[in-house]
């Protein structure tokens, strides 16, 4: 399933890594498309959509409902 998250504070490649990662340790077979300019994350994952943000929340960003 596609989903699509809003994240504030991504600024630059090490931030894309670490959100990709974040992502990748729920669902390790994730796809996962960061726009920096955007601040919009792409997730084709079957994870909850909660797991997936709360990862993303953990390294330090916001996740916009």
């Amino acid at each position: 399933m596609n989903q699509v998250f809003q994240v504030q504070g991504m600024s630059c490649g090490h931030c894309e890594r670490a959100v990709t990662q974040a992502v990748q340790s729920v669902d390790p077979a994730a796809q996962v498309k960061v726009d920096i300019g955007s601040g919009k994350v792409e997730v084709q994952t079957e994870q909850p959509r909660e797991a997936i943000a709360h990862a993303i929340a953990e390294e330090g960003y916001t996740v916009a409902a």
